[in-house]
């Protein structure tokens, strides 16, 4: 089985010598992605000997995402069977990989993120608003890509097995900062088994490039856009089943009783009169009925989260 390491790499020259001196005989080949990095981090690379590294330079910078997708193109080439993502700016212990491959490896499943948020001392060293933002984003994650049961979607440290990575369309993936969390909803669509690994966290001197400004203002158009592909795709295409009832249900019910609500609500406010009892009944009824089944169908969709392994997919 031969394992491979990709790391894309922008302006982390001083990093990335230490980090590939660090990554063991476990790894038959690291792929090198040069981002056009102004700081020449492929040549950097290059320079260190190794016979397992391989540089993929890029003519324009195409932020992460566009980098992992040719560093994935390269690593297939050279026939790996499981990639390995290791960011360039040693934010990642290499050793710990080990835990994301063993998964994979004993046909467990099919991708592996590591998953900070069970270290308990990164915790309580987090601030309260970066925990809570982190949270939230989780949820909306899970929401989105019918992971349920996977924390910490931003966490770049992964590996993949060569049967599911051939089975996604890599030049659709997000080009940028949301390419881990595009990947995994991409995963769902193809019933792919994910698994959380409990990784330390692992900070040095060097700044975060993920800012909180580019999430809020990127992040919630592609989660909506993420989210709407999937149901309709799982529930609507690929199959129709109890919980594609319930949200045909469910949709219409919650849009006619908030909107006869609001009307019903100004028009009171407007006369001064008290509306009947009748249409109180009318506007929550639906309501009552539509939240029901919304509860319903997401009950469904908890419980069909891929968990059964399908060797050569």
């Amino acid at each position: 089985m031969i394992v491979a390491a990709i790391l894309p790499c922008y302006r982390v020259s001083r990093q990335i010598a230490a980090v590939i001196r660090a990554i063991g005989p476990e790894f038959a080949q690291i792929v090198v992605v040069d981002d056009c990095c102004p700081e020449s981090s492929g040549e950097v690379a290059a320079a260190l000997g190794d016979p397992r590294v391989t540089v993929v330079k890029r003519a324009v910078n195409g932020g992460v995402g566009a980098a992992m997708v040719d560093g994935y193109r390269a690593a297939l080439a050279l026939g790996a069977d499981i990639l390995v993502k290791i960011d360039g700016d040693g934010q990642m212990a290499p050793a710990d990989a080990a835990r994301l491959i063993r998964p994979l490896a004993e046909g467990e499943a099919d991708y592996a993120k590591g998953n900070r948020f069970r270290d308990f001392k990164a915790l309580a060293a987090m601030p309260p608003a970066r925990l809570f933002g982190n949270s939230v984003l989780s949820f909306l994650v899970k929401a989105a890509s019918g992971y349920w049961t996977v924390m910490d979607p931003t966490n770049g440290f992964t590996a993949i097995r060569r049967e599911t990575l051939e089975a996604l369309m890599l030049e659709r993936l997000d080009s940028g900062y949301f390419f881990e969390i595009d990947l995994l909803c991409r995963l769902y669509l193809v019933e792919a088994v994910v698994v959380d690994i409990a990784l330390p966290a692992r900070y040095g001197d060097e700044p975060s490039s993920l800012s909180v400004a580019r999430v809020a203002r990127q992040f919630p158009a592609k989660l909506a856009r993420a989210f709407l592909r999937r149901l309709l795709l799982r529930y609507f295409v690929h199959d129709f089943n109890m919980a594609s009832i319930y949200l045909l249900l469910a949709v219409p019910m919650l849009l006619f009783g908030g909107i006869t609500g609001v009307f019903e609500w100004v028009r009171s406010v407007e006369s001064g009169q008290v509306r009947s009892a009748g249409t109180v009944m009318l506007v929550a009824m639906p309501v009552i009925l539509g939240l029901q089944l919304l509860l319903q169908s997401i009950a469904i969709d908890i419980a069909a989260v891929p968990k059964r392994f399908v060797k050569n997919r």
